[in-house]
């Protein structure tokens, strides 16, 4: 027969297994609403910096060729 300390630690358990679970799941929840986001952000952020050097330098070489 199952005591009172059987019940109580099955109990504490369920407890503790919910809040792992819920950590888990928001933790993913986290990364996939926040910093994948972010690291979009960022790649797009440096192709546009790219981009406006590269059409920099193509007009200062024009502007070379011009003088």
């Amino acid at each position: 027969m199952v005591t009172i300390e059987g019940y109580a630690y099955l109990g504490g358990m369920t407890l503790l297994f919910f809040f792992w679970a819920y950590g888990i799941v928001r933790f993913f929840m986290d990364v996939k609403n926040i910093y994948v986001p972010k690291g979009k952000q960022y790649v797009r952020g440096r192709r546009r910096l790219k981009e406006e050097k590269k059409q920099e330098e193509e007009r200062e070489e024009k502007e070379r060729q011009l003088y």
